[in-house]
């Protein structure tokens, strides 16, 4: 098992911003890459037709009016106009279609992201808090909205506007421009000294903000229990200690990026060097017009107006990337367990079950939870597995399903090594019926229908009907179409398993496996769990996850589990004469 991590500790970045991701993020943009040519272009003639206009007024000043031509004066006017419309066109065919594409490439990455995240096995889940998962398809999913429906056109805009002005400025008068660029230089070399230092505090700050977001998340689930034992005010505490830590990140980075802005903001006030360079070139004899001069002055306002832009892009584009490393981190998580390329569909089966020599481990520093395992189940059969907590029974059954991978060693249903056939023929072929069953938010025959989409209506209220779930939903408020909050709070634990008990038989595994499915239940419901439990397992091989001995008396063979391995396998009388394991289980159980 990977390293825990909990919501007090940062996570370790496993991936190296590099080729291989910058590849992805390129599959994701090429799709639209004819929307974002031909946004390109038309920021293009947008950025010309702003341009040109103070070299228009230099004509104007310089031709025009020194000439008194009016036929000219009038062409500059016509055309300064057309050059407004045309920028007006422009920003509103920008703003819509940017935006469009933006969200079309926000839309893939979610998409794909949950799709991955729903391929992973347990053990990503296991080691990490959900709400560390959560942030990443959320928050940064939709700050990365801003990085490609704007930071991207906005850097493509601004580049191509300090292109332009550039090489209007040259074209005026080289001297000038020459000055007023001297600044830019300074300017990149603050950006490249900080560049390691923000993206480190930027990257911090997230983690932080993560740890916070999974905190939140864990205390509204554990919410009961919180008010239960009275840990408000110690709750309280862990997430202040949690939020100050996430503000004073907060100020260290907003600290370290202030600097680029505020170093474009000093060196464009020395644009005032411009203007006397001009007088001192003017008092040395040489000839600068008036419209040179207007022109040169307007255009040193356009050169810093796309270097501040560019500055504040430089920062989002930090922060962007700390959200794109974690997004592309959780889309580089090795699925691990997955089809082969052969794998092919698992038949309707008889429900035999086989172990061969089968070893487990979570973590190789704690050692092997199986070792050696062997044992074989007849189609029909009904096997009960008893252990201590932490002998590998809930393990035993999770690799049937592939839940998690072996190590070595065989896991066979009828003949067919499970790493052969499709994960998803063979889990629709394995039921699960938990102490907890998880119920989603929606009505209750969306529900039992959750396994099966094509079941009908009355194939849905035949599996209630089946288990003994049918009168106790009918005597609800709006029968099936009931709706229910989120893990079923509005129903009783008793409730909750019978709607499970439906959804397992509408699903109509041939393989069931029960994890003490009447636990903590009043006694009534119990017995209806209970007579639907029994109607389940009727013609199905069944995997039973005892805690209450009483309950797998009946069950045709018992194997207790201990020391990584079965070391008792027997029915309950047989295992009772031998006065082993079993029997100082149950008689304990018995006498209390």
């Amino acid at each position: 098992m990977a390293k825990i991590n909990r919501f007090h500790q940062d996570e370790e970045l496993k991936i190296k911003f590099g080729k291989k991701e910058w590849g992805i993020v390129f599959k994701y943009v090429k799709q639209y890459w004819w929307e974002l040519l031909l946004t390109i272009i038309i920021i293009a003639i947008g950025v010309l037709s702003s341009t040109v206009v103070p070299y228009i007024m230099k004509i104007v000043f310089d031709d025009a009016i020194v000439n008194k031509d009016l036929q000219l004066l009038y062409t500059c006017g016509i055309t300064l106009a057309a050059m407004v419309l045309v920028n007006i066109l422009v920003s509103r065919f920008r703003m819509k279609h940017l935006i469009k594409v933006g969200q079309s490439i926000i839309f893939d990455i979610r998409k794909d992201l949950f799709s991955h995240i729903q391929k992973l096995p347990f053990i990503f889940f296991d080691t990490r808090p959900h709400g560390k998962i959560l942030i990443r398809v959320t928050n940064y999913i939709n700050s990365l909205a801003e990085l490609f429906s704007n930071i991207i056109a906005n850097a493509v805009l601004d580049i191509l506007s300090l292109v332009a002005v550039v090489s209007f400025m040259f074209a005026i008068n080289v001297k000038l421009t020459l000055v007023a660029l001297c600044g830019i230089p300074v300017l990149l070399i603050v950006m490249h000294l900080i560049k390691k230092v923000q993206r480190k505090i930027r990257r911090t700050f997230n983690d932080k903000n993560s740890n916070l977001t999974a905190y939140l998340m864990e205390s509204i689930n554990g919410i009961r229990v919180t008010q239960a034992f009275g840990r408000r005010r110690r709750n309280e505490r862990i997430f202040t200690d949690l939020s100050v830590q996430v503000y004073r990140h907060w100020m260290k980075t907003v600290g370290i990026e202030f600097m680029i802005p505020l170093t474009t903001s000093l060196l464009s006030e020395l644009t005032a060097c411009v203007t006397y360079f001009a007088a001192v070139m003017v008092v040395s004899g040489e000839t600068i017009t008036v419209g040179v001069t207007i022109s040169i002055i307007n255009y040193l306002r356009r050169l810093w107006n796309p270097i501040n832009n560019l500055s504040n892009l430089y920062n989002q584009l930090i922060t962007n990337m700390g959200y794109l490393e974690r997004i592309l981190e959780t889309l580089e998580e090795p699925e691990e367990i997955k089809d082969s390329p052969n794998a092919y569909d698992l038949p309707d089966i008889r429900g035999e079950i086989e172990y061969s020599n089968v070893d487990f481990l979570y973590e190789k520093e704690n050692g092997y939870v199986l070792k050696d395992l062997n044992f074989h189940i007849a189609p029909g059969e009904r096997i009960a597995f008893v252990g201590q907590t932490g002998a590998g029974k809930t393990t035993i059954v999770n690799l049937l399903s592939r839940y998690y991978e072996i190590e070595s060693g065989n896991i066979r249903i009828d003949g067919h090594d499970i790493r052969d056939v499709r994960m998803h023929s063979l889990r629709r072929q394995v039921g699960y019926m938990l102490q907890e069953s998880y119920i989603f938010s929606g009505t209750i025959l969306e529900n039992i229908r959750y396994g099966r989409l094509d079941a009908t209506d009355e194939e849905v209220i035949a599996a209630a009907k089946a288990v003994y779930a049918h009168d106790f939903i009918l005597r609800l408020k709006d029968g099936y179409q009931t709706q229910i909050s989120e893990k079923g709070s509005s129903l009783s634990i008793g409730q909750r398993q019978l709607i499970s008990l439906a959804r397992t038989m509408l699903l109509n595994p041939k393989i069931l496996v029960l994890d003490e499915a009447t636990a903590n239940i009043d006694t009534e419901t119990e017995q209806l769990i209970i007579e639907g439990v029994k109607r389940l397992m009727e013609g199905r091989t069944t995997l039973m996850i005892a805690h209450r001995l009483s309950t797998i008396v009946g069950s045709d063979r018992i194997l207790v589990i201990g020391d990584t391995n079965v070391v008792e396998e027997g029915s309950h009388e047989e295992l009772m004469a031998k006065q082993g394991a079993y029997y100082n289980y149950y008689t304990k159980q018995t006498e209390n």
